[in-house]
């Protein structure tokens, strides 16, 4: 039963029943005397073996989201291997004919910037 409780939910029911067992409430479980005596009668020891036996009466609601609408997948278009490759040769040739051809590297070149910027 604990295992569907969250840490959160776990420590707001230990309080509680921590407290009620402070304040004098009846225990649910039977302990024997020498096992109360171990755990020093501490409350938050109760609860935890109360709550760990399954014996307390509590019952969590979770409320989920409400949706407005339902979620749609938008087609998703096929494309052919080949009109792949066709949509890929066409790109390439844009970035060609818009963009620089970028050309090597001439070390003389790098020389005389460099000196520009010293």
């Amino acid at each position: 039963m604990m295992e569907n409780f969250t840490k959160y939910e776990k420590a707001r029911i230990l309080g509680a029943r921590a407290l009620q067992v402070a304040m004098n409430a009846p225990l649910l479980i039977k302990i024997k005397e020498q096992d109360l005596e171990e755990i020093n009668f501490d409350a938050l020891k109760i609860a935890e073996v109360e709550l760990n036996s399954g014996i307390l009466p509590i019952s969590i609601q979770k409320p989920f989201p409400k949706l407005k609408e339902e979620l749609k997948e938008s087609k998703k278009t096929k494309i052919s291997d080949k009109n792949k490759e066709e949509a890929e040769i066409k790109e390439e040739e844009e970035i060609a004919n818009a963009g620089e051809i970028m050309e090597l590297a001439n070390p003389e070149e790098e020389r005389e910037e460099n000196n520009w910027i010293s």
